[in-house]
């Protein structure tokens, strides 16, 4: 019984149409000259700024798609360390923040590279430099046992997909490696739009499934690597944030696209993926350039513990400080007084630089940002 792509005989010859998609893939392109050129207009701290919050969120959310959680500041030295960033000694609590902060620094360094089956091994050694579990570093699996992914509980699992057998990975990886440096801008057979050939080069490296684990977190690594070649530099955007949003969509897709090779769908889920991708990073931007107007026109107006709460409410990011700040969140931060908290909190309402939700004890405050 045939149940997978890969024992398709036409495997990997994979079929899709582009059907309706043709304004979506503008827009992406479009988007994407945009960020190019808004970060280079910028003030140069800020413009590195914003890819560096984006390189965080992205090695934040490809971890939390595997259940794997880190902290904002553990992720953000460890990158800096990386980038060989001049920066204030910090201890990194989870020294596995430090695996996913290599693997996507080393991607960054060498994206033009054509790709080998050494610099996968290395990405992996990378990814697990950390890690005590007793898998196989660095090395194709070569387990005899079938390679499952699967959910659910001992006894009552569910078999989603079920992966080439580990005997054939060498001459699976080969062919993978072959066909993403023939696809390459450079490549004997290119595939001209950057987004066509991630979602490809993203489905079948799952396809072949060529770690014991770490194959998701790979796989998206590859991902960016293509829109960097195409681009000839890294793209400003998250595509994890986007996929983790979403995670249920993300694996239904790829359950639906692992079962035969006409995978139209899957192009359609990732182009879409890549939208809201987008969307993110326009947020973002925004985000960075509204705290620059900020301080620009607030900070001498401030006290140095409203600066102190303000400060760690931008760095939540985007979305902002759950919850809103109130009272105790403010003294929590500042270290001061129930009196002087409320005193503080209703100069900046006066300033019009919070806005009030709620009342009584439900009363939290919000920045309000200049728009853009």
């Amino acid at each position: 019984m045939i149940r997978y792509n890969w024992e398709q005989k036409d495997w990997p010859n994979f079929k899709y149409k582009l059907n309706g998609l043709a304004k979506s893939l503008q827009t992406i392109i479009f988007n994407n000259g945009k960020y190019d050129g808004g970060t280079a207009t910028l003030a140069l701290q800020v413009s590195d700024e914003a890819i560096l919050d984006l390189m965080v969120v992205e090695a934040i959310k490809t971890s939390e798609i595997e259940g794997e959680y880190y902290s904002k500041k553990d992720v953000l030295s460890s990158i800096k360390k990386n980038l060989g960033l001049h920066q204030k000694a910090f201890v990194i609590q989870n020294k596995n923040a430090e695996n996913i902060s290599s693997l996507m620094v080393a991607m960054r360094k060498d994206f033009a590279k054509p790709l080998t089956k050494a610099m996968l091994l290395q990405w992996h050694n990378l990814l697990f430099t950390y890690n005590t579990t007793d898998i196989q570093v660095g090395k194709w699996r070569t387990h005899k046992e079938p390679m499952q992914v699967i959910s659910g509980v001992l006894g009552k699992t569910k078999v989603h997909f079920e992966a080439p057998p580990s005997a054939s990975m060498m001459q699976e990886m080969k062919q993978y490696v072959e066909w993403f440096n023939n696809t390459a801008p450079n490549g004997n057979t290119p595939i001209n739009d950057a987004v066509e050939r991630a979602a490809l080069a993203h489905l079948y490296f799952l396809s072949v499934h060529p770690f014991e684990d770490g194959n998701g977190r790979i796989a998206r690594t590859l991902t960016e690597k293509v829109l960097a070649q195409h681009n000839e530099k890294p793209w400003l955007i998250s595509i994890s944030f986007a996929i983790e949003k979403k995670k249920k969509e993300y694996y239904a897709a790829l359950q639906v696209a692992q079962r035969k090779n006409e995978i139209t769908p899957w192009i359609n889920y990732f182009v879409h993926t890549v939208l809201e991708a987008q969307d993110y990073t326009t947020r973002h931007i925004n985000f960075v350039l509204q705290k620059k107007i900020f301080y620009e026109t607030h900070q001498q107006k401030l006290n140095t513990r409203q600066l102190r709460a303000i400060k760690r409410i931008f760095a939540e990011g985007v979305d902002g400080f759950e919850g809103g700040m109130n009272a105790q969140k403010y003294i929590g931060i500042t270290k001061t007084s129930k009196a002087t908290a409320t005193r503080d909190l209703q100069e900046l309402l006066a300033m019009g630089l919070f806005k009030v939700f709620g009342a009584g004890r439900n009363t939290s405050y919000e920045l309000v940002l200049k728009k853009n």
